[in-house]
This record gives C-alpha cells, sequence and structure tokens, in this order.
C-alpha cells in the first residue's frame, strides 16, 4: 500500500532559533514570518526544543504576575508553576523553548504523525535526518494536504494499490466510487474474509474519510464446515476357525 510520508508533505524551509536568540527577536520572527511556533538548534542543527506562541504568552503572563508580587496559582499544574518563575525570567529562546523537542523522521507515515501531534497536544513537528539534524518541519497543515486530494484520484489509488495490487481482483469486480472522501464498495467477492481485509485497506489510503461496504460474497469460509452425522457400518465378524 502506497501512503504518503512525512517527508512529501513537510515544509523544507524552516524559520529556526538558536539558544542564544533574544527574547523580543523570537517574537518577530513569529510575525513576521506568520507562524506560531519554532524548533531551537544548535550549532549542529541539532534541534534542542521548541518555542510556540503559547510560549510567549505564559512568558509574559508570568513576568506580570511576578511584577505584581503576585503567587502563581496553578494548583492543577504543579510543574508548570514551578517553570513559570524561569519563563518569567526568560531571555533567550534557550531559556523559553520547550523540552524535549518531539520529533519525526521523513519516512513516517503521516497517519503516524498525525497520531503523535493529538497525542501530545501539539501544532508542529520538526522532522529530523538519521542524524538528528533539523532538515523540516511538518505542521498541522501540512499533514491534512493528504484531504486534499481529488475524489478521482482517491477513487484510482483504491482500484490500484488496494483491488489489483493487493487483493489481486479481476477487473470490475468490486465497484468503487468516492463522494466527498467517502468510498463506497459494491460487488462480489469469492470469499467472506476478505471483505473486512478490502475495508480495512480502503481505510488506509489518504484522503479516505469513511468507507460504505455493500459487498457480498459467494462462499462463506469464516464458518466451521458443517458436521454431517456418520452414518456406521456393521461390521459381522466370522467365526474364527
Amino acid at each position: 500500500m502506497k501512503t504518503s510520508k512525512v517527508g512529501e508533505v513537510m515544509t523544507a524551509e524552516v524559520i529556526e532559533a538558536r539558544q542564544e536568540t533574544p527574547f523580543k527577536d523570537v517574537a518577530q520572527l513569529l510575525a513576521r514570518h506568520r507562524i506560531s511556533g519554532l524548533p531551537v538548534v544548535d550549532a549542529d542543527d541539532k534541534v534542542l526544543g521548541v518555542i510556540s506562541e503559547t510560549d510567549l504568552i505564559r512568558r509574559q503572563a508570568a513576568k506580570a504576575e511576578r511584577d505584581r508580587g503576585g503567587r502563581f496559582r496553578l494548583p492543577a499544574l504543579r510543574r508548570k508553576a514551578r517553570i513559570a518563575p524561569a519563563k518569567a525570567r526568560a531571555m533567550t529562546a534557550g531559556q523559553l523553548m520547550s523540552t524535549p523537542a518531539i520529533t519525526v523522521h521523513p519516512e513516517q507515515p503521516v497517519a503516524d504523525a498525525a497520531r503523535v501531534m493529538e497525542r501530545h497536544h501539539i501544532e508542529r513537528l520538526p522532522v529530523v535526518d538519521e542524524e538528528d539534524r533539523l532538515i523540516g518541519i511538518a505542521t498541522r497543515r501540512d499533514l491534512l494536504r493528504v484531504f486534499l486530494r481529488t475524489d478521482e484520484e482517491i477513487r484510482q489509488e483504491i482500484i490500484d494499490e488496494v483491488l489489483t495490487r493487493a487483493m489481486c481482483l479481476p477487473p470490475h469486480t468490486v465497484i468503487v466510487s468516492v463522494h466527498d472522501g467517502t468510498a463506497t464498495l459494491e460487488g462480489r467477492l469469492e470469499r467472506r474474509s476478505d471483505i473486512p481485509l478490502v475495508v480495512q485497506l480502503t481505510w488506509r489510503v489518504d484522503g479516505v474519510v469513511g468507507v460504505m461496504n455493500s459487498l457480498t460474497f459467494r462462499i462463506d469460509d469464516t464458518r466451521p464446515p458443517e458436521k454431517h452425522p456418520s452414518h456406521r457400518i456393521a461390521h459381522h465378524w466370522l467365526p474364527e476357525r
């Protein structure tokens, strides 16, 4: 099955900062390039951390609270409460960034990167090479590109990759139609056990948002064969001589 890789959708030109980049310069980079975050790298382009608009806002909020002489009232977020005073004093990207940086590799599937984003509640992932050097950035918008495929592109991939290549089905065994990313499968397969496999592979096609299964089968190979009652044949033994 062909699936989109992170390297195919990532942005190669990355706006980055160094550890020593001043706080104000970081804010200006975000504003000038209209981005909501950027990675922080060392002299070897290895990712050390990530700065988001949230980090800047926390810094300013923490600073305002400190200037008023107030205490940080974050009982439910104890770790962040401990970090808040340090954030308030942050003057450079290295002091402001969130660590450790969560990264992905260009060969990882887009779906995996999306799961990482969802699990960690982040909006961007630095893309690194085998030596963990920064080579790109993948944002939520980048990952969503796979859903911008046309219905015809999705339909053709289902036919070519799922039905013909993966399942080795004869042409026109399954009729495929796609509307707004929802694929409808109609036709008759030889074995019932092939139906869930076809549906599962169709779900994996980039851009598919739903699958309507109208497939039927000729042989139900999911049930054990019926056992017919055996008829014993009486054996009449001859007496020994």
